[in-house]
């Protein structure tokens, strides 16, 4: 592949609903642009952009690829993101080195929630995009109903740059709103041919080309008096005006095509070249430290800087091997450097510089700013990490990652696999930044965490087909607690004899609520008279600190309990710290059954964001979980309800939510406080840890 300069790169991600035909579109791309001489289809599991084993049999995207394609003397690094919401992390690890979009849309289906959420991504990173209206030579396909909902989500933006020719219900071409001249559909590679614009468009074609001649004027004060003058634009004016507000996202068009018989995809490409940025031309500049001086630097992507790259995804595949996918951000990064991790502050030397195209790897020589490639076997770099120079040592802000809160208990289900499995979730938890793996000391558990249960079986599954090691998912254990709520007085005593020093040890305890949960216990002594020596409270305090760790109710680590030593007897020969522990574990255990035990349960304060109109099902989930409503605040055409809710029943509320809103519904909590669970909950709990 050659090398491109900067203003020859363009940096494209496809966005889009799971399902919507992104992959298909960039199997179309890479086709018309003489990359593949075959087209692959997802269903047949040979497309380009998913290679690996899960994405085959599932039949769509996990992970997010880089598509390079030549054409035209440019260099397009088409980034194909997942469309289903649990892999997220993919998307915002594309998104982060993307500088325009394109939001593909199903013809058949209009817009989806997927949709919606890429605009609302596209709008925080204030990134130009299009629309591409793709699987139109489909008779269910509705162009211009699709157009009507894009402008009533999204607003006067939303410009048609096509209008679709159809001849017996079957797609042929389109107008170009723009170039006001007809397109005629040649073969399968894209390729079109001019023609008239039919009668039958034209009524259609007037009142979008007038919504297009508005947005151009008010891009230009002269464009807008020539405008009210009723002159005509010339096709210069309108391009570079076009491109202006496109850039600037103040126009947003919609162009038509399908992935499967390539239509439309010169267009497309055109489309990159014309209003597209080169990444210097950007306007979403990258903020850097200068690690050493505290400086705050910009991605200006000038290739005259010292070289700084950004790590923005890693793959660690066993067949594919370890790549650290980079975007240059200034100068340019050849092979054979040694280049200054200042996130991790090590040095790295660089072997080799590759572009990567799905699974296949193409060496190069150097890279550009702005250009997109990896680099094989880095030891320390990780996403996010920044690669410079000792001289100028910068570190870019690691781009915003959502945080998971879906999670489930994991084992390996073969005893002597633990090694193998903590080191393959390990490399998959580097591969992917919305996973993590926490190890829950307090109830003798492992939890991984992703942002969807689809998610984090597609780890079980990756773990027994890459790696060879099965696990078992399974629902996790809840923190609870346990306390008293009442006053008990009890007497622990251990005596044992067995030839020569026997173990005694006694004692009188008051247990009593603390009123303190932050704290396991606190001991008191009121001892009189010596009845038990100054000595033996330690090992008193030790015999507590030792039964507070599981609770005779339920196993569970117990909370807000006083325990006062008030009397006792010793033996001068026989007692020992060991016999007084004992005995305190005695009394413990006798009285905290005697105190009125309870469980506690862990409260989440959780605040879901949804579309209003499923507030109503929203909050009637909410209360069959036991759920409080605390607030309710309408955020953007959205409402934000915030709730109590016991941690034990949100366990399977991602999917939950997304079935009750459709994908649209977000959610996150935190645990605020513990209370007292019900006598049902209770009696499960106990039953359940006998």
């Amino acid at each position: 592949m050659n090398v491109y300069k900067t203003s020859d790169i363009r940096n494209v991600v496809f966005l889009g609903h799971g399902g919507a035909g992104k992959t298909t579109l960039a199997e179309a791309v890479a086709y018309a642009t003489g990359v593949i001489t075959r087209k692959g289809r997802v269903e047949d599991g040979n497309t380009i952009s998913d290679y690996d084993k899960e994405e085959i049999n599932r039949k769509f995207s996990i992970s997010a690829s880089v598509i390079p394609v030549e054409w035209n003397g440019l260099k397009i690094n088409i980034l194909d993101a997942p469309g289903y919401f649990d892999f997220v992390g993919q998307l915002e690890d594309a998104m982060s080195v993307a500088d325009a979009a394109v939001i593909v849309v199903n013809g058949k289906a209009g817009v989806e929630v997927g949709t919606i959420k890429a605009w609302e991504i596209c709008e925080r990173r204030r990134i130009p995009r299009i629309f591409f209206v793709t699987n139109m030579d489909s008779p269910n396909a509705k162009y211009m109903e699709t157009v009507e909902q894009l402008k009533e989500h999204f607003g006067k933006k939303v410009a048609p740059f096509h209008l679709p020719i159809l001849e017996n219900d079957k797609l042929t071409g389109y107008v170009n709103v723009v170039k006001m001249g007809g397109r005629k559909f040649l073969d399968d590679a894209g390729n079109y041919t001019e023609r008239d614009i039919p009668d039958s468009v034209k009524p259609k074609l007037e009142p979008v080309r007038e919504q297009l001649m508005e947005a151009v004027a008010e891009s230009d004060e002269e464009l807008m008096d020539k405008y009210f003058a009723g002159e005509e634009f010339t096709y210069e004016e309108i391009s570079k005006a076009l491109r202006k507000s496109v850039i600037s996202c103040d126009i947003v068009p919609v162009q038509i095509g399908s992935g499967v018989s390539c239509q439309g995809v010169n267009s497309f490409l055109q489309t990159c070249e014309k209003y597209f940025p080169s990444a210097n031309k950007a306007e979403v500049l990258k903020k850097a430290t200068n690690v050493d001086t505290g400086e705050e630097v910009v991605a200006d992507f000038d290739c005259n800087k010292p070289v700084s790259a950004y790590v923005f995804k890693t793959i660690m595949d066993p067949f594919v091997g370890k790549y650290s996918l980079v975007k240059v951000r200034t100068g340019i990064l050849k092979a054979g450097d040694t280049v200054y991790n200042a996130t991790k502050d090590v040095e790295e030397k660089l072997a080799k510089l590759y572009v990567m195209r799905g699974k296949n790897v193409i060496e190069v020589d150097r890279l550009y700013s702005g250009d997109i490639g990896a680099i094989g076997k880095l030891a320390s770099t990780r996403t996010g990490d920044t690669l410079s120079t000792r001289q100028w040592p910068i570190e870019y802000h690691p781009t915003t990652m959502s945080k998971p809160y879906t999670y489930m208990a994991y084992r390996a289900v073969n005893k002597g696999d633990e090694d193998k499995m903590a080191q393959a979730l390990t490399k998959l938890c580097i591969e992917d930044l919305t996973l993590k793996t926490v190890s829950d000391e307090e109830n003798r558990q492992s939890l991984i965490y992703g942002i969807g249960e689809q998610q984090l079986q597609i780890v079980a599954s990756k773990l027994e087909d890459r790696y060879k090691v099965k696990v078992e998912l399974t629902k996790p254990r809840i923190a609870f607690r346990e306390t008293i709520r009442k006053k008990a007085q009890v007497q622990g005593k251990h005596k044992k004899q067995s030839g020569g020093h026997g173990q005694y040890g006694d004692v009188v305890m008051e247990f009593e609520p603390s009123g303190d949960l932050s704290k396991p216990y606190i001991f008191e002594e009121k001892i009189f008279g010596g009845a038990v020596p100054k000595n033996f409270f330690p090992a008193v305090e030790k015999g507590l600190q030792e039964c507070v760790k599981a609770g005779p109710l339920a196993g569970y680590p117990v909370v807000g309990v006083k325990a006062t030593l008030t009397d006792g007897s010793y033996h001068p020969v026989d007692s020992s710290e060991m016999a007084f522990k004992m005995a305190t574990i005695i009394a413990f255990k006798k009285g905290f059954l005697e105190a009125g035990p309870v469980l506690l349960e862990p409260i989440a304060l959780l605040s879901v964001t949804a579309p209003d109109k499923y507030s109503g099902d929203i909050m009637g989930d909410l209360n069959k979980r036991r759920g409080r409503i605390l607030n309710m605040t309408p955020k953007d055409g959205k409402q934000l309800i915030e709730a109590e809710v016991p941690m034990l029943e949100l366990y399977g509320y991602s999917t939950s939510l997304r079935s009750i809103t459709g994908g649209s519904g977000e959610f996150e909590y935190v645990v605020s406080r513990y209370e007292q669970a019900p006598p049902d909950v209770q009696e499960k709990q106990i039953q359940d840890n006998a």
